[in-house]
């Protein structure tokens, strides 16, 4: 496998949806400052298209919606399905997630100040936090009745693939640059 194939077999199993031509050219120019031919690169993902036909993989590259994209075959999808059937069983909901969220960025803190926070009773969501084991009870505040402080657990890092709360995102992850020009997308 050549270098270039390498590499357009990174970029295509890290986007997140088909990739174009025209993006992985741009991203080899952004990286290198290097310009392929959209035929070379067409030949390069053939030739990967090729390579994952053989039966030894389970996954392919297939075009759709005008770019290229890795899958399942289709010999796979009843086992995928039980896989995404599992896991959907342990999903977050929306009232959970943001429970999550507040206790991830304010931690350590006591369920009234979650409860202060979201405006609505938190009981509920707090217990299945605690039966899937994102939060763990840090121990009792000095306030009057003592009641319980809450925390992300070391289960709360995995589930989200982050190794310490630092890496949570920040606001300005969520911000558009105010000093750009034109869109995204004519870039």
């Amino acid at each position: 496998m050549s270098a270039l194939e390498a590499n357009i077999e990174a970029l295509i199993f890290c986007s997140p949806k088909p990739i174009k031509v025209d993006d992985i050219q741009k991203s080899f120019f952004e990286y290198n400052k290097t310009t392929y031919k959209p035929a070379d690169i067409e030949n390069a993902i053939l030739n990967l298209i090729n390579k994952y036909k053989d039966d030894n993989y389970a996954i392919e590259i297939i075009e759709s919606g005008g770019g290229y994209q890795f899958v399942t075959k289709n010999k796979y999808s009843r086992l995928n399905e039980i896989l995404l059937k599992q896991q959907s069983k342990r999903r977050l909901s929306i009232s959970a997630l943001e429970t999550l969220s507040i206790i991830a960025y304010k931690q350590p803190l006591t369920k009234s100040h979650v409860e202060k926070i979201r405006g609505v009773n938190c009981d509920y969501t707090i217990q299945k936090l605690l039966d899937k084991e994102l939060i763990e009870i840090k121990g009792k505040s000095d306030k009057v009745g003592r009641p319980l402080i809450y925390a992300t657990s070391h289960k709360f890092m995995d589930y989200f693939g982050i190794n310490n709360l630092s890496q949570l995102p920040t606001l300005k992850d969520f911000q558009k640059e105010e000093n750009t020009i034109g869109d995204e997308q004519e870039l």
